[in-house]
């Protein structure tokens, strides 16, 4: 065990003691990837601790109760009163390295989120019960983990998927012709890789393993269920700043999306959009040959 999963184990304890010797304390739970066998759980793994308390904005007007388990680096607050009418939040880094997210209820909103039809999915990730004073967790549905699996597009979303994933490239086309370094990144990497190659890899995964797998946020675990070779292909969406990488980078992805694209209709019986993925392709190599004369974009003002 490192010294950060010791200290993670030593403030989980400092954590359910303080709770035991504090009456408006009535439960504590254990969440998240420390408790999903389906998440990967490494000396960076956060405890996610859920309090239930008797009077949640009492409570929350005393907030020194977060330093009992050492100095603080950093916190971020939400939910001054009450986060979105149920809980609020305190995620805390401490001195010792170890982050705490604390999600914090009020008794009345946790027994009702218990009773629920359907698992709160915080809930239905994972959770243990490691304290409750009162039987407030009674009648609790156990997690089925069913948020952390990757779910089956429909081909309507595999189609709008696809056909923005092309159009998309259009405009990485020309920022890069127009020398608009910034606005190319935010459409290649927030837009681009994102929202539309994230999925692809995650729908491709899910469709290799009949949907009973996790591949954890944002892509953590895709190199762990990916072919060296294919991963090889995804890093080569990677760019720098320079233009002629940048340019490389954008090849890569018609590459990469086309072979995950064709895969996923073939797997899941969709249609792939063959000619629109020709017809971006060239629209893409004219822009990439055209003379550059005047292509630095200046604001109306300045063009007489």
């Amino acid at each position: 065990m490192t010294d950060m999963e010791q200290n993670r184990e030593r403030k989980l304890q400092q954590v359910l003691y303080w709770a035991a010797t504090t009456d408006t304390v009535r439960v504590v739970l254990l969440t998240s990837s420390l408790v999903n066998p389906y998440a990967p759980v490494d000396r960076f793994s956060d405890l996610d601790i859920e309090l239930v308390v008797d009077d949640l904005p009492l409570f929350l007007a005393e907030p020194t109760w977060i330093e009992n388990f050492g100095g603080i680096i950093a916190m971020v607050v939400e939910g001054e009163e009450v986060f979105d009418g149920k809980h609020a939040m305190r995620m805390v880094l401490y001195e010792d390295y170890t982050k705490i997210d604390f999600k914090i209820y009020g008794r009345e909103e946790f027994r009702k989120a218990v009773l629920a039809e359907v698992l709160e999915e915080d809930w239905d990730i994972g959770y243990k019960i490691m304290m409750d004073k009162d039987n407030l967790t009674a009648g609790m549905k156990t997690p089925e983990y069913k948020p952390a699996f990757i779910q089956k597009p429909t081909a309507e979303a595999y189609q709008q998927l696809m056909n923005d994933f092309w159009w998309d490239m259009t405009y990485v086309a020309k920022c890069l012709w127009r020398d608009n370094l910034f606005y190319a990144k935010f459409m290649s990497e927030d837009m681009m890789r994102s929202q539309y190659l994230r999925p692809m890899i995650e729908w491709y995964i899910g469709m290799q393993h009949n949907w009973k797998v996790s591949t954890n946020k944002k892509g953590r675990l895709f190199k762990r269920y990916l072919s060296p070779e294919l991963w090889a292909r995804i890093e080569a969406t990677f760019s720098g700043s320079a233009p002629e990488d940048n340019w490389r980078a954008l090849q890569a992805y018609t590459e990469v999306g086309r072979e995950l694209g064709q895969a996923l209709a073939a797997g899941l019986g969709y249609t792939y959009p063959e000619k629109l993925d020709g017809q971006i392709c060239a629209y893409l190599d004219y822009v990439k040959n055209l003379d550059r004369d005047d292509a630095t974009e200046q604001p109306a003002i300045l063009r007489n």
